[in-house]
């Protein structure tokens, strides 16, 4: 796992960090993720988890199209712009 979703992992409570790393490792392999499908809520929600690892490495992010450096930029010169701090 990435250091993000790690982090994110680590505020969760215990019984269910253990359950939500269980379903994470079960997500990642082919038959997990048809036994998942079963639950459309569940197999969304975990598809979501582990986008948030995805998102958490730069170069991965990039070539999904996120760029991290120019949302933050938009941001600010938004802020410029609108008179903000």
């Amino acid at each position: 796992m990435t250091r993000g979703l790690d982090t994110f992992l680590a505020a969760v409570p215990w019984p269910e960090r253990v359950g939500l790393r269980a379903l994470l490792v079960l997500a990642r392999r082919p038959r997990g993720a048809r036994l998942l499908a079963r639950s459309p809520l569940l197999a969304l929600a975990l598809d979501a988890t582990l986008a948030l690892g995805r998102y958490d490495e730069p170069t991965l992010a990039a070539r999904l199209g996120w760029d991290a450096t120019a949302v933050a930029e938009r941001g600010r010169a938004l802020r410029r712009a609108e008179g903000r701090p």
